[in-house]
């Protein structure tokens, strides 16, 4: 028996809105490149650092007295060039720093590339405004100088100071200097090991680790790519040094299904902020809080004898109240939530403090009714 026209229709329209159902069910998943999921071992910056001198201070340098160190290598760089100090010299120099240098050697760099620097002072300078870095030797965690920085600082503060009063805005001590480093030896940076090359993650998921090996196989060929875990693929490469890093650049810019991110509640104890992503939930539950708060005061009572001439002594005694204050808190009940919408709009309906939030939500993932994780920070 034939289905009629009728039954076709109804077929089709129950099938349109399963689909439409099944739409508005299914998380939402977004497509971000593989360059901004994962980055490729070996390719990593190396940090420098280095110890130098900033001079030409407008009287807010280091204290030599108070920072010994500041002009015994005033001493040693002036030997350098040449100038003795006659021994036992005390040099009150008001226009010196002691500045640690430090500063990121990002991956191929090359000798004569510029890096920008960053200059710290580790003495009791007022303010390195003004001041000049001379040539200041930086090196690698294995001790070698991989690069040389000098420069004028460029230093976001601004203060002044007279007659006893003063007046700062953002920080002084600390200042940088862009393009300041010039880099005079390279490092080696290898990538590709036997014909393959391995991209990490920025976070362990599954689900992103096997939708990035579906995207490089749909794109290069099945068994290119291979998921060791839930973080690292192994990418097998071209074979010619010149098509690698083409190779390179396009699977960095394959689109990948990103599933949503695990339900996490962040919870910041010491400035008493909250900040959920959007997979929380909250089960329907019931909470009563309030505050119980000890009041103790003291204060001091004299008491002297009724007559004048009575014979007694005036005594002090000390007289201390403590008040027990508690809050009455009624029980409030919150319903079961399906979107951060939602657990935001039932949050706010208890008319809670921020830090009373925090206790709240902790006891939620006690109860089991927050479907997050909780981490405190």
């Amino acid at each position: 028996m034939g289905l009629t026209k009728k039954n076709i229709g109804v077929t089709a329209l129950f099938k349109a809105a399963a689909l439409s159902l099944s739409l508005l069910i299914s998380p939402i998943v977004a497509a971000e490149r593989i360059k901004d999921l994962a980055s490729i071992q070996g390719v990593r910056d190396n940090q420098l650092i280095g110890y130098g001198l900033v001079v030409g201070l407008d009287g807010s340098g280091d204290q030599v007295r108070q920072a010994p160190f500041t002009q015994q290598s005033l001493t040693n760089m002036l030997s350098q060039l040449g100038v003795t100090i006659p021994q036992g010299s005390n040099m009150q120099l008001k226009n010196v720093a002691a500045v640690m240098v430090t500063a990121r050697l990002p991956a191929f760099s090359r000798p004569g590339q510029a890096v920008d620097v960053v200059v710290s002072s580790m003495g009791n300078a007022k303010s390195l405004r003004g001041g000049t870095l001379l040539m200041t030797p930086l090196k690698g965690a294995n001790g070698q100088v991989y690069a040389i920085a000098q420069g004028n600082l460029l230093v976001g503060g601004a203060g002044a100071e007279s007659g006893g009063s003063s007046v700062q805005v953002n920080q002084l001590n600390g200042g940088t200097i862009p393009g300041g480093a010039i880099v005079e030896q390279s490092v080696p940076t290898t990538y590709i090991y036997d014909g393959a090359l391995t991209l990490e993650l920025n976070s362990s998921d599954f689900g992103t680790a096997q939708n990035v090996v579906a995207a490089i196989n749909r794109r290069f060929g099945a068994g290119t790519a291979t998921a060791l875990d839930g973080r690292v693929v192994r990418v097998q490469a071209p074979l010619d040094p010149h098509a690698q890093s083409a190779f390179l650049s396009q699977v960095e810019h394959l689109q990948v299904q990103v599933p949503p991110a695990r339900a996490r509640v962040v919870v910041n104890a010491r400035t008493g902020s909250v900040v959920m992503n959007r997979t929380v939930t909250i089960d329907e539950a019931a909470i009563a809080y309030g505050n119980l708060s000890v009041v103790i005061s003291s204060q001091s009572d004299v008491n002297q004898p009724n007559a004048p001439l009575a014979g007694g002594q005036t005594v002090v005694t000390d007289r201390t109240d403590i008040e027990l204050r508690s809050e009455g808190g009624s029980l409030q009940r919150i319903t079961t939530s399906a979107n951060l919408s939602d657990v935001v709009r039932a949050l706010n309906a208890l008319g809670a403090t921020p830090q009373d939030l925090l206790s709240i939500l902790q006891n939620l993932k006690s109860a089991g009714a927050l479907r997050a994780d909780l981490e405190i920070i």
